[in-house]
């Protein structure tokens, strides 16, 4: 029994010590945790309130207030010096259209222009007056006389019937004076011009339509300059014009042949770049005869007379021109500096198109003025224009006598 009560308290104090072990095991635990910093609480929602009732048809909008309420009279209007002032918003200014000029009467241009055109012509004359001045007329003199008209691109023939018809005169007339022989010299060359020639420009159509001109020429002849410069001869002369840009494939040739229209107020009727160019000389001459336009200028593309495509392609366009209205003229731009060559371009174009007048540009940078009879006698039309500089008002009309005046001196 004393053995049994023995193992009994070794028990007790057992249990006894577990109890006491495990009680402070749970007071670190409980401890630690207290000491570890809580989150703080989330904010209390504010309390939601009912939005207030719409008020119903017949319902005040708010609560009528107790104070008297005043009448118009007694109300105290802002002070005009005080009030701010209102802005107004002021329309952009609109750009001026550029004043539209006045070009240059054409009566008498190739006169006012003669010393311009002397300048350059002045070899072949006085070359030629210098030769027949001679005391004998030998055959190495008239040689030498042929020799200086083809130089100047007279052309053969030409220069033949020229030679020929000097030389019976000069043996008739027997003593020669400086002043006969300039006399004799241009009769003879105004002979060659065919001064007989009708070197009017025709704008005049015979029907309800505008007179229908159009320009071609090959490459770097001038020719959408001339075509510009043609529309200043034409105001000048009181005609209401509109200018067709059918050439499609150069890229600024529209916006170059609108600033020459605008320049004297002529509208420029235009299309895409690449375009096609018959489209647009046809809706070109539609609008001007809407407009009641007195003349409709159509310039071309400039071909090279070796593509034959292309050629065929202007006269695709003059085909369809002409659905409108028949052709008053046919202007071909040829480069004086050229000589000979212009020739070659001629032909070709005269066989695509029916040439009926020639304009001759740069005349006054070139002694080659014996262009305008080989050109002339080529295709049998007559030079009607020159360009004697880069002036806008520098393309005349043609007057043989002028011409020849410049060619041989006063």
């Amino acid at each position: 029994m004393a053995d049994t009560g023995r193992v009994m308290e070794i028990v007790i104090l057992a249990v006894v010590i577990a109890v006491v072990v495990i009680g402070a095991l749970g007071g670190l635990v409980i401890g630690s945790r207290r000491r570890k910093q809580l989150p703080p609480s989330p904010p209390a929602a504010p309390e939601i309130t009912a939005p207030p009732a719409e008020p119903h048809i017949g319902d005040e909008a708010e609560t009528p207030r107790d104070e008297p309420r005043r009448t118009i009279e007694e109300v105290d209007l802002p002070d005009a010096s005080t009030a701010a002032p209102v802005v107004v918003d002021e329309p952009a200014p609109v750009a001026e259209a550029p004043p539209v000029e006045v070009p240059e009467p054409t009566a008498g241009r190739l006169v006012r222009l003669r010393a311009r055109l002397s300048r350059s012509q002045n070899a072949l004359g006085k070359g030629l007056l210098t030769l027949l001045s001679r005391e004998h007329l030998d055959e190495d003199t008239w040689e030498e006389i042929e020799d200086t008209l083809l130089t100047a691109d007279v052309g053969v023939q030409p220069t033949q019937e020229l030679v020929e018809r000097l030389r019976e005169r000069v043996r008739v007339l027997g003593t020669r004076t400086p002043d006969e022989l300039r006399s004799l010299l241009r009769e003879e060359l105004l002979t060659l011009l065919v001064p007989d020639f009708d070197r009017t420009v025709n704008t005049e159509s015979g029907l309800d339509t505008p007179g229908i001109v159009m320009v071609v020429g090959v490459n770097g002849t001038g020719k959408t300059t001339t075509t510009g410069k043609l529309a200043r001869v034409l105001v000048a002369d009181g005609k209401h014009v509109v200018l067709g840009a059918a050439d499609t494939f150069r890229a600024a040739a529209a916006d170059q042949l609108q600033t020459w229209g605008e320049r004297v107020g002529a509208r420029t009727v235009r299309g895409p770049e690449g375009g096609d160019p018959a489209s647009i000389a046809f809706d070109a001459v539609k609008e001007g005869i809407q407009e009641g336009a007195d003349v409709v200028l159509i310039d071309t593309a400039g071909r090279l007379h070796t593509k034959t495509g292309l050629m065929d392609e202007l006269g695709k366009v003059k085909r369809v021109v002409e659905k409108h209205a028949p052709l008053d003229e046919v202007l071909l731009v040829l480069d004086a500096t050229t000589g000979q060559n212009g020739l070659v371009q001629a032909r070709v174009f005269a066989e695509v198109v029916d040439i009926t007048g020639i304009v001759l540009t740069k005349l006054d940078g070139t002694a080659k003025g014996g262009i305008v009879i080989a050109v002339q006698r080529e295709l049998g039309v007559p030079v009607k224009l020159v360009g004697l500089g880069e002036g806008a008002d520098d393309l005349a009309p043609f007057e043989p006598e002028a011409f020849v005046d410049a060619l041989i001196g006063e």
